[in-house]
């Protein structure tokens, strides 16, 4: 079934998002030229791209569990990986933006709330090795696949939680100095995101970057983006539509880009 919202909106993005040659920000400029536009083929996608072919024919069955606002898809309580493999993991040209991202920040550490198979969280483990990911799933039967999968790919730095996103996401915050990267694939509605990103504002930096996933996937969920843009905390947003990056640079005149994705 077609989304409509979601048409009509992906629509109006790509009548307003410009390419980099329409960027007249320094910054905006190079992350769209060197990061969000290097399609260069990297070992590391063909690793993490094998595994996703392995999900696409896993036959096992599990139980979801669900805290957030389901799918569009299939939100049934019995699902095969193959099919959580084929409607709920990023698809890999988003996947490996979020590994250039991280990549070109080298982070120290990388918050990711929704785990789900793993196969994201395994880019971000590739991107920056030695960053202390920590990665939240609410369905645990999703979470020990995730960590099968992280386990298959040598991964050392990576430490999956299960549980509640509104109980552990705080505590995780609590526990680190500051958020250097945070990547909010969790709970699509309005008040949760809000929320998410209202803890993370007394943790962020001058290289800070919020992801937050699907801005367009409900009427909630854009009301929640624009309310984002709009704090005074917030400096720069890069909207590709997909996702949202959020930045919160000092000194910097407030801008909002939409860029071609």
């Amino acid at each position: 079934m077609i989304n409509l919202q979601l048409l009509k909106s992906y629509i109006r993005h790509q009548l307003k998002a410009k390419t980099r040659h329409g960027v007249h920000s320094p910054f905006v400029y190079k992350l769209v030229d060197t990061v969000i536009y290097d399609y260069k083929p990297r070992p590391d996608y063909q690793e993490i791209e094998q595994l996703r072919k392995s999900l696409l024919t896993n036959k096992l069955e599990i139980t979801i569990t669900d805290l957030g606002a389901g799918s569009h898809v299939n939100n049934n309580k019995k699902k095969k990986i193959k099919e959580l493999a084929k409607n709920a993991l990023k698809p890999k040209k988003l996947a490996q933006l979020i590994y250039r991202l991280a990549n070109d920040q080298q982070p120290r550490n990388i918050i990711e709330l929704g785990t789900c198979l793993g196969l994201t969280t395994s880019y971000l483990a590739k991107a920056a090795p030695n960053a202390k990911i920590t990665s939240i799933e609410g369905c645990p039967q999703t979470a020990n696949v995730a960590r099968e999968n992280l386990d298959k790919l040598q991964t050392n730095n990576v430490k999956v939680l299960t549980g509640n996103f509104d109980e552990i996401f705080p505590q995780v915050i609590d526990e680190t100095e500051l958020l250097d990267f945070v990547f909010i694939d969790g709970n699509h509605r309005k008040g949760a995101t809000l929320d998410y990103f209202n803890q993370c504002l007394s943790k962020v930096h001058d290289e800070t970057v919020l992801i937050f996933d699907d801005i367009y996937w409900s009427e909630g969920m854009e009301e929640a983006w624009e309310e984002i843009k709009s704090h005074p905390k917030v400096s720069l947003t890069v909207d590709l539509f997909w996702i949202g990056l959020v930045y919160f640079k000092k000194g910097r005149e407030k801008e909002h880009f939409r860029i071609k994705f």
